[in-house]
């Protein structure tokens, strides 16, 4: 188990830095930050200036390499525009986006897996029918355009739920969160179900698909004979063997909840990182936009790492495999 973990880990700080690599280079070969950043009519000495003092005067080789210097030290740079340490910027909003993609997942696995569960039992039953006609339409349905029906319907129409912001805040734990009040609970309610209604779709669709090909199994079979209830058969033997590809799924989707969550951000006005990103891609402040694609890619590859270690878990000859 052990060298199994220690080979992910090599594999994922190899990922790391191939990505570290492709990112920087390709931000940086787009765009000219001076032109957004000086006034127009600055005479040369003053472009020259900013440019020494951005160090865009450098070969991009030596760019990168005191930007892996500085960033083995948490030092991601500093941004253009606002004069601050990128990492500080993407971090004082990064609490508001794992939080929206936390509750988005929640929602997403409490309701996907059970829903999944009993149209893969029931196949033939209008519910199950129902259940799987509106997963086609969770797929299909543009995320801006359901956040603008959900905000029409359920706060200008019915005036049951706030449109924007994230509401108050509470801290327990040391964890400040809007889940601990009501009225944080009431303004978060509706971003992350339209959020979390794609990967809704997609875990109850996995969860239908593994339920079919797994309850047709002769251990299932074998279980039913010995008289075992269809509950426990549920619990122990069924649930199990479809977790696998919906492990990988719920991990994958975690990250891209984290990654691509700036248009929910965005159409509910949502104090998370999508906004800081959009900004600073329109304002070409390369900092920003290296230092959170750099945190994106840490945590995609976290979490293929924390999804190989529970692969193993639940099935043995993934770890067997790994290890020759």
């Amino acid at each position: 188990m052990t060298a199994f973990i220690l080979r992910r880990s090599l594999q994922s700080i190899i990922v790391l830095f191939v990505m570290s690599l492709i990112v920087f280079v390709g931000v940086n070969l787009v765009g000219d930050p001076v032109d957004m950043l000086i006034n127009p009519e600055a005479d040369q000495f003053e472009i020259d200036r900013v440019i020494r003092e951005l160090g865009l005067d450098r070969p991009v080789t030596e760019q990168y390499w005191y930007f892996m210097i500085n960033a083995f030290q948490g030092d991601l740079g500093r941004s253009f525009v606002f004069g601050e340490p990128a990492m500080k910027l993407i971090l004082q909003r990064m609490p508001a986006t794992m939080e929206l993609a936390l509750f988005s997942l929640m929602i997403a696995v409490l309701f996907g897996i059970p829903l999944g569960v009993y149209a893969g039992l029931k196949p033939t039953s209008k519910i199950s029918r129902t259940i799987m006609a509106s997963s086609i339409l969770g797929f299909s349905m543009p995320t801006f355009w359901v956040g603008i029906i959900l905000i029409m319907f359920f706060s200008v129409h019915l005036g049951w739920l706030p449109s924007t912001g994230r509401g108050d805040v509470a801290t327990y734990f040391g964890i400040t969160s809007s889940i601990f009040t009501l009225d944080g609970l009431s303004h978060l309610f509706l971003p992350a179900f339209n959020l979390a209604l794609f990967k809704l779709s997609s875990v109850i669709r996995l969860a239908r698909a593994g339920t079919r090909e797994v309850i047709l199994q002769d251990y299932i079979k074998f279980a039913r004979a010995k008289g075992l209830n269809e509950g426990r058969i549920i619990r122990v033997h069924l649930l199990k063997n479809i977790m696998i590809p919906i492990v990988t799924v719920i991990g994958l989707e975690f990250g891209s909840l984290i990654a691509f969550s700036t248009v929910t951000e965005t159409v509910f006005a949502w104090p998370g990182m999508g906004k800081l990103i959009i900004d600073a891609i329109y304002n070409l402040d390369r900092p920003i936009v290296v230092a959170y694609l750099m945190i994106i890619v840490l945590i995609f590859v976290t979490l293929n790492l924390i999804v190989d270690i529970m692969y193993s878990f639940l099935d043995p000859r993934v770890r067997i495999k790994g290890a020759s």
